[in-house]
């Protein structure tokens, strides 16, 4: 019986940590195969570069994705800071349904929130301005327009750009503006979010136009530790890999 909900983000998948992509595989031939419905809040991956990269783990994750929609569990996705240029041939090639960069979902019964996360870090100014330009539909349709190698060669570069510049930010800086959660909140009339993006899992009570309210924040996944958050009926935990 499919009586839960798992929600997971931020796993970085990529060939240099075969670990976590097969912890992920194994959460999709197990216990996904029993869930309502998956949703994964971004940065599956630690670069996209294009929808025509087949470098590894790209094949094997999509070959397992496509197995568990076909199966019947739903899949959704929200774009990642790292991954946002995935597009409609993924998405037709392994069933996963793409969300919206903010989606309310009914959770048992609650309107809940979703997001990846990046959006609300509003102090970050230097991410955000990059944010902009780089999901504008011109600098997508450049980027892509450029040979696969060139693309690769970009990737690596702006991993370790974005490395170093990490390094000379304050944590405060990376973190989510709590004013920025309680607007955004309001604005989509709930009173739980679930995010990942800042690695920093948690369970923030708040109160949102007068009311209680809710921020989940998932995990990172690494070679040593990763988590999920499972959700019924009844109540939610989470759990880890």
């Amino acid at each position: 019986m499919r009586n839960e909900t798992l929600f997971i983000s931020d796993l970085h998948l990529t060939i240099e940590r075969p670990e976590v992509t097969r912890k992920f595989i194994k959460l999709l031939k197990t216990r996904a195969t029993k869930a309502q419905a998956l949703y994964i809040l971004g940065d599956l991956f630690d670069t996209w570069i294009g929808d025509d990269d087949f470098s590894p783990p790209i094949n094997s994750v999509k070959k397992h994705l496509k197995a568990l929609t076909d199966q019947g569990t739903p899949v959704f996705y929200i774009h990642g800071n790292r991954d946002f240029l995935i597009g409609k041939r993924f998405s037709k090639q392994t069933g996963v349904m793409l969300l919206d960069e903010y989606s309310v979902i009914d959770l048992y019964g609650t309107r809940t929130l979703l997001t990846h996360g990046d959006l609300l870090c509003t102090d970050d100014l230097h991410y955000q301005a990059f944010r902009i330009k780089s999901h504008s539909a011109e600098w997508q349709a450049n980027v892509l327009s450029k040979p696969l190698i060139f693309r690769l060669l970009y990737a690596r570069w702006y991993r370790l750009r974005s490395y170093f510049h990490k390094r000379k930010k304050s944590q405060d800086i990376m973190d989510v503006n709590q004013d920025t959660v309680k607007q955004i909140m309001a604005k989509y009339q709930t009173q739980r979010m679930i995010h990942g993006h800042t690695h920093r899992p948690a369970v923030h009570d708040l109160e949102v136009q007068g009311e209680k309210a809710q921020r989940f924040v998932l995990a990172e996944w690494k070679k040593d530790s990763a988590s999920l958050l499972s959700w019924s009926e009844t109540r939610y935990r989470t759990e880890a890999i």
